[in-house]
């Protein structure tokens, strides 16, 4: 049976995964309105390598720090 205090964490977890998808979508968002290319142009015709991995990185960041806030 899930205990009372099993469930909370299920909980709170669930609100940092959702609060760090739309974090990472807001960012996503100032991105695509800042930058002053298209960053699906960039990456798909012209396979641009250096922005795919820059986009990797800030994707892997945001995730550290939402599990890290989840952890405790």
């Amino acid at each position: 049976m899930i205990t009372n205090q099993m469930l909370h964490q299920l909980i709170v977890a669930a609100v940092f995964s959702i609060l760090g998808l739309v974090i990472l979508g807001l960012v996503w968002l100032f991105l695509v309105k800042v930058l002053p290319f298209s960053l699906r142009k960039e990456m798909e015709d012209d396979q641009n390598i250096a922005l795919g991995i820059v986009l990797g990185c800030l994707i892997l960041g945001i995730s550290i720090i939402i599990a890290a806030a989840i952890h405790g």
